[in-house]
């Protein structure tokens, strides 16, 4: 999905030689990309979009320390960073991912750029959804055999059983709620839910649901720090793999939670205590890493197991499917 490919320069000439330096890129000459990448930004040098193209080139042939250099450049044009430069700095090594971007200074943006906790940018995933929302549910249930909704009710289904308590929940937070998948997939065990995205055009799809009470474009944390509402289910299908760090997340859900409501999720899994960014630019978490933050937030880990909610490139994407409680709730 390139969320650049079809931006103008405002320069035609300009925008003919970029055009020719993508068909390059596609059909992976990408020397020659480089080339008409550079020719591109003589005529255009504060164009974002153009400095991204050329370090994709620079990166697929091989010159990774000036793909660094053109995408610090391009960060530095629009620190919002709705291309996802970011992103692609982490994968080469060069941002942290734990609240530092070195190197970028302190020029007034860069700040708004970060956030805080991970390289993708609220900007860059609301952009990559809003031009993916009309195909969305198609592509993923039908292309990449996507089945993360089904997988969480089922989950949320057996915690309820082993603790001898009703599958029902009469508020639910849906994060992430994209076009409406998860919450059409557990409509009949809930009273009401709500739903957020960073997304617009995907809040739009899932408002036509009519499956939420209502359905805002906004940011996961404000939703559950803001939000006067106590919800006793809290799920987030498929919504993990673009944060890194989740620690300040599940400690608001903790407080979003009624004492006996449940927070269930997918990830998808790695090694390791921690998490890192794959090759896919989706974050995993490791098993280890969950029961950290869950405890230091007061959440305990009710089931954990093992799941393939969808596939990539033909190949199963490997991950969790993980219920959570209050660590001082009854069922405990």
């Amino acid at each position: 999905m390139s969320l650049h490919a079809h931006q103008s320069s405002g320069d035609l000439i300009a925008d003919r030689r970029f055009a020719y330096g993508m068909a390059l890129l596609a059909e992976a000459d990408h020397e020659a990309a480089v080339d008409l990448f550079k020719q591109t930004l003589e005529l255009v040098p504060q164009w974002a979009a153009g400095w991204f193209s050329l370090a994709e080139a620079f990166e697929k042939s091989d010159q990774t320390t000036q793909a660094i250099d053109a995408f610090k450049t391009c960060l530095m044009l629009s620190p919002s960073d709705p291309l996802g430069a970011g992103i692609r700095l982490e994968r080469l090594g060069w941002f942290d991912g734990f609240g530092s971007v070195d190197g970028v200074g302190s020029a007034e943006g860069v700040d708004s750029w970060h956030h805080k906790n991970a390289a993708m940018t609220p900007a860059y995933v609301s952009a990559l959804f809003d031009q993916y929302a009309e195909r969305f549910d198609d592509h993923l249930t039908r292309v990449l055999e996507y089945r993360g909704p089904d997988i969480i009710t089922s989950a949320l289904e057996a915690a309820c059983a082993s603790h001898h308590r009703r599958f029902h929940f009469a508020a639910a937070l849906d994060l992430g709620c994209g076009t409406g998948l998860m919450a059409k997939a557990i409509a009949q065990n809930i009273g009401f839910i709500d739903g957020v995205d960073l997304s617009p055009a995907m809040v739009s799809l899932a408002r036509k649901t009519n499956v939420y009470r209502t359905a805002f474009a906004g940011d996961m944390m404000s939703a559950l720090q803001d939000n006067q509402q106590a919800y006793d289910l809290i799920v987030a299908a498929d919504v993990f793999v673009y944060m890194g760090e989740l620690a300040l997340l599940f400690s608001a859900a903790k407080l979003a939670l009624t004492k006996d409501g449940l927070f269930a999720f997918t990830i998808q899994s790695c090694d390791g205590d921690s998490f890192k960014l794959g090759d896919d630019l989706r974050y995993h978490h490791s098993e280890t890493y969950i029961g950290k933050i869950a405890a230091l937030a007061g959440l305990t880990v009710t089931s954990l197991e093992p799941c393939i909610t969808r596939h990539d490139a033909g190949k199963p994407a490997l991950g969790f499917v993980v219920v959570l409680s209050h660590a001082d709730s009854a069922h405990d």
